[in-house]
Parts: structure tokens; C-alpha cells; sequence
């Protein structure tokens, strides 16, 4: 039987009070290789709190995370920290690019922390621009690159670690229609390449391109039947 990916076991996170303040309440959920996998709701619905548990940002305050079969829970934060580096690729709203270096550098400079030897990066940086269809934009600055294609750097920052999981946060919250389709058309080859992907989103766009849909309300996450015959499931 194949190790999922993610797998949370009774997971969920409270905040300290007064009065304690239940982000997200215990919830079961495994996600296989590959899965491409939607997470939506309302804002403060606990989405960004699920996202910060799945990225090891935040430790769950009750229940246990597997990470590819790792138990993440009992770690110290800089094993956290470490393992968030190497099996963990980001995406957000935003591409938070550094200014003044050109997309190569960028790439390459996110590989410090993630276990790359010095000798690889650069060529593994420039195989992952290259894969997001930016070859040919290796030496240019953010500043002459579109807003889609910014957003195309930051997938490639993110692939160039070679991650157990890829998590976006909004990845086309910024961008207009036409760069959207062309991330979320980016977004669609990593999965079919075999990529396991969570996505959190407002953009029914986004959400439509999930093979699977979970739902977060006030805390409470479940699976959207659309998308979830087949899979394992998320419970209360």
C-alpha cells in the first residue's frame, strides 16, 4: 500500500485564549501521491489555518499530521523546519519575489535550506524555469516580467526543491483572466506529471480544475461530493 502524502488523524488547532479561539476543529484527512486536491470556504473560515498545519507552520494543538509517512507532530521546530524545506513547496498570493534578482537567482537562492547541494542548483533552477515555460526568461527581472509570469517564477521556486507536496495559497488571486488560465493550465500539467497538489481558493475557475474538493466552514472541514467519490474523505 502506498504511504498517502498527507494524513491527519484527528487534527486541530485552538489558539489561546481567553477565551480559547477554535480555528479548526478535529477533522480526519489523507491525500494520496498525485491528488490534486481544492480546499474553499469563506473567509476566517480556517483554510489558512489548515494550509499553516499542512506547511508546518503551525504544529496542530490536538491529534497527529503525517508528512509522506513522517509523524510531524512531536518534532521541534527546527525539524520542522528542515523537513518544511525539503518535502514542502510553496505558492501564495503574492510571488514575493526579491527585486533585484533576476529569476534565476530567485529560484536558486530558495534552494539554501532545502538539502541542495551548491553545485546542483543552479542547473536544477534552471530545469524548473524551464518546466514552467520561462527558459528563456532566466536573467530577467521581476520588474520585466508579466504578473503571471512572476507568479510562474514562484511555482518554479517552489518545484525546484523536487517536493513531496505542492501548496498554494491563492496562486491567481492577483492575476487577471488571461494569466489565471495560464497558471491554472501550469497547475493541471504538474498534476498530471504526477504532483500532489493542495490548492486553496475563492475562484470557482481554480476550484473546477481539482479532482477533489474539500470544504472548510467555521472550523469544520469536509469533502465536496463533487469531487470526492474514490477517494478517502474527511470527516467532522
Amino acid at each position: 500500500m502506498t504511504t498517502p502524502v498527507i494524513e491527519l488523524q484527528g487534527a486541530a488547532l485552538t489558539y489561546p485564549g481567553p477565551p480559547p479561539v477554535p480555528a479548526l476543529r478535529p477533522c480526519d484527512l489523507v491525500v494520496s501521491r498525485g491528488e490534486f486536491v481544492v480546499v474553499t470556504g469563506p473567509s476566517g473560515s480556517g483554510k489558512s489555518t489548515l494550509l499553516n498545519i499542512l506547511g508546518l507552520l503551525n504544529a496542530p494543538t490536538g491529534g497527529s499530521y503525517f508528512l509522506d509517512g513522517v509523524d510531524t507532530s512531536a518534532m521541534r521546530d527546527r525539524e520542522r523546519t528542515v523537513l518544511r524545506g525539503r518535502r514542502i513547496g510553496f505558492v501564495f498570493q503574492s510571488s514575493h519575489l526579491l527585486p533585484r534578482r533576476t529569476a534565476l537567482e530567485n529560484v536558486t537562492l530558495a534552494m539554501l535550506h532545502g538539502g541542495v547541494p551548491r553545485r546542483e542548483r543552479a542547473g536544477r533552477a534552471r530545469e524548473a524555469l524551464k518546466r514552467v515555460g520561462l527558459g528563456h526568461r532566466v536573467e530577467a527581472l521581476p520588474s520585466r516580467l508579466s504578473g503571471g509570469e512572476r507568479q510562474r517564477v514562484a511555482i518554479a521556486r517552489a518545484l525546484a526543491v523536487r517536493p513531496a507536496l505542492l501548496l498554494c495559497d491563492e496562486p491567481t488571486g492577483n492575476l487577471d483572466t488571461a494569466s489565471t488560465e495560464g497558471v491554472l493550465s501550469l497547475l493541471t500539467a504538474l498534476h498530471r506529471d504526477g504532483i500532489t497538489l493542495v490548492v486553496i481558493t475563492h475562484d470557482p475557475l481554480v476550484a473546477e480544475r481539482g479532482d477533489r474538493s474539500l470544504l472548510i466552514r467555521d472550523g469544520v472541514m469536509n469533502d465536496d461530493a463533487r469531487g470526492a467519490a474514490g477517494h478517502p474523505g474527511v470527516t467532522r
